[in-house]
């Protein structure tokens, strides 16, 4: 999205000032990027209807890195034409964001995206899978609530609950679905045992709906 593509002009320190106390040049540089990016996914969601698609950059404006009246305008009036265009085609549009949601997920919500990822349990993120699952889970599908760390570091049993308590608050009552994500791909240049174990236990238990 046009943040994504603003913030990453900058190193983390100087973005964070200027997106704080520069707000005008912001959304100038934020119209400049929308400018070629919007027509872009018009003409790609055209051309290839019906495809998921997975939105990044909005994390740039999230809780701490500024406020979310910041995310508001910098992210949900950027983003929501984009969506517009990709459903306008039959896509399906994702908005991916690591962190702190609880406070911007009215404004994710309004952009009128269809999912969302990764959805990090605390401490990483800020918000339990069963509080975005009663409040927005009709109106998007869920991905993620498995930290990457997790997979690679915790012991066989303690992994496997933490995926049962995914699958049960990602699936509880009504909504429009749940998908086992991780955070992230691994890490490390080599997957240990510990860690191909904890990705079996994730598809096991899916399986055979191991969220009881």
């Amino acid at each position: 999205d046009p943040i994504g593509i603003v913030a990453g002009l900058f190193d983390m320190a100087e973005y964070t000032i200027l997106a704080m106390t520069q707000e005008k040049l912001m959304h100038r540089a934020l119209e400049k990027a929308a400018e070629f990016l919007l027509p872009k996914v018009e003409a790609i969601a055209q051309a290839l209807p019906g495809r998921m698609w997975r939105i990044c950059g909005p994390e740039y404006a999230s809780p701490p890195y500024l406020p979310p009246r910041l995310f508001a305008e910098y992210v949900t009036k950027y983003v929501t034409p984009m969506v517009q265009a990709i459903q306008k085609h039959g896509g399906i549009a994702r908005v991916h964001s690591h962190g702190r949601l609880k406070d911007i997920l009215d404004e994710i919500a309004s952009t009128g995206c269809d999912a969302l990822d990764p959805i990090e349990p605390p401490p990483q993120g800020d918000v339990e899978l069963s509080y975005v699952r009663e409040r927005y889970g009709k109106q998007l599908v869920l991905f993620g609530n498995l930290e990457v760390s997790d997979i690679e570091n915790l012991p066989a049993d303690a992994f496997e609950e933490k995926v049962r308590r995914a699958l049960r608050e990602g699936t509880a009552g009504t909504g429009r679905g749940f998908v086992l994500l991780p955070s992230a791909c691994p890490y490390g240049r080599k997957v240990t045992e510990r860690t191909l174990r904890n990705y079996e236990t994730m598809v096991r238990l899916t399986e055979h709906g191991g969220g009881n």
